[in-house]
């Protein structure tokens, strides 16, 4: 196994052309998949859980940030038991992205323990190839999504892939120096 851009890692044991049933009973019996099931970034006795800070810094209801970390864990069974490369929605992106501040958590707990592998997070470098290359990524992840889990990934989470890449969306906003209205 080994680690590529954006989460993009290989790793042995995917089996193409699975049947959804076959592939359910192949990931709920993996002790991978049981290890990351059972793991949550929410520590206990914390003022500020994992879960509520994520809900904070996206603007997402707690229900959300919850079904985000669900759909995180999805994606890191994804990155470790796959032979291809995967890149993750936007939405999974920003759980990683905060998952990796949290580094001891990341690093000892999660990846060390429960992952038992290193994972690490390459973002794209630029341009019309790498753009392509993450877009091909994107769209092996969704069909490996489907054929592993053995449903199609909630598309407010995992929009479609002429969604997913475009304009910069994303920005760092002080709400307290600056008002922020929807376009909408």
């Amino acid at each position: 196994m080994g680690v590529t851009e954006a989460g993009a890692v290989s790793a042995e044991g995917a089996v193409a052309g699975e049947t959804s049933l076959t592939s359910i009973l192949m990931y709920t019996s993996d002790p991978l998949w049981q290890r990351i099931s059972l793991y949550h970034p929410d520590k206990p006795g914390v003022e500020l859980s994992f879960s509520q800070r994520l809900a904070r810094e996206n603007g997402w209801n707690r229900r959300f940030a919850l079904r985000a970390i669900e759909e995180y864990k999805r994606f890191m069974y994804l990155v470790c038991s796959g032979t291809t490369p995967v890149t993750p929605s936007e939405t999974v992106d920003q759980v990683w992205h905060l998952h990796l501040i949290y580094s001891k958590l990341y690093w000892e707990e999660f990846c060390g323990a429960v992952l038992q592998q290193p994972v690490h997070h390459s973002p794209t470098e630029g341009g019309k190839i790498e753009q392509g290359k993450f877009a091909q990524f994107y769209s092996d992840t969704l069909q490996r999504y489907q054929e592993t889990f053995g449903e199609a990934p909630p598309s407010d989470i995992w929009p479609p892939l002429s969604k997913r890449f475009g304009t910069a969306k994303w920005r760092w906003v002080d709400l307290k120096r600056f008002w922020l209205v929807p376009k909408w």
